[in-house]
C-alpha cells in the first residue's frame, strides 16, 4: 500500500488522514488479503502510521503439522521519516539513533507494505493449533490421531526414565 503524503507533510502537526485497506500482500511467499484501517498523522519529524488490520494466514499446526487458515490481527505504530524536504526539495540528514527506520520516499510516498509484512509475521501465534483439542501425532509411529487411533505397539517405558524406574524398584 502506497500513499502520497506530500500534502500531509505540508500540514500542521497533528493533521491526520484515514485510509481503508483491502488489498493483497505477499507474506512469507503467500498472497494474503489484508483488510482494515490505517491512520496517518503528521508528527514533528514525519508521519506516524497506525494500522489495525486483519489477515488470514496459512499456518502449520504445531501438533498435527497440517496447514490451516489462521486469522491474524496486525497492529502497528511506525513513524516514517522524510529523506527530502517537502518544501525545498533538498535532501535531509539521516537521524543517527534510528537504524532500520522506515522512510518517506523522494517522491513523498509512504509504502506501508513492509510494515504490514513484518507485523503480520510477528502476529502469528507462537504455538499455532488448528483447534484447541487437536490430538496431534502418535509419538511412536507418527500417525495423525485426528484420523483415529493408531495400531502401533507402544513401549511402556520411556528410555530416558528406565534407569530411574530401576532405582525406584531397588529402594522398595
Amino acid at each position: 500500500m502506497e500513499v502520497n503524503v506530500a500534502q500531509l507533510m505540508k500540514s500542521s502537526i497533528g493533521a491526520e488522514r484515514n485510509y481503508e485497506v483491502d488489498e493483497s500482500h505477499n507474506i512469507e511467499g503467500e498472497e494474503v488479503q489484508v483488510r482494515g484501517e490505517v491512520k496517518l498523522v503528521r508528527t514533528d519529524r514525519g508521519i506516524l502510521a497506525t494500522g489495525s488490520l486483519v489477515a488470514i494466514l496459512t499456518i502449520d499446526c504445531s501438533r498435527c503439522l497440517q496447514p490451516y487458515k489462521c486469522p491474524v490481527k496486525i497492529q502497528f505504530d511506525e513513524e516514517y521519516l522524510p529523506t527530502i524536504d517537502v518544501i525545498s526539495g533538498l535532501p535531509l540528514t539521516e537521524p543517527e539513533a534510528q537504524p532500520g527506520y522506515f522512510t518517506i520516499s523522494d517522491h513523498h510516498i509512504v509504502n506501508l507494505s513492509e510494515a504490514i509484512k513484518q507485523y503480520a509475521v510477528l502476529a502469528k501465534p507462537m504455538k499455532p493449533l488448528c483447534h484447541a483439542e487437536c490430538p496431534g501425532l502418535c509419538p511412536h509411529c507418527g500417525h495423525d490421531l485426528k484420523l483415529g487411533l493408531c495400531e502401533c505397539k507402544k513401549t511402556e517405558t520411556n528410555p530416558y526414565s528406565a534407569k530411574l524406574k530401576d532405582v525406584l524398584k531397588e529402594e522398595k
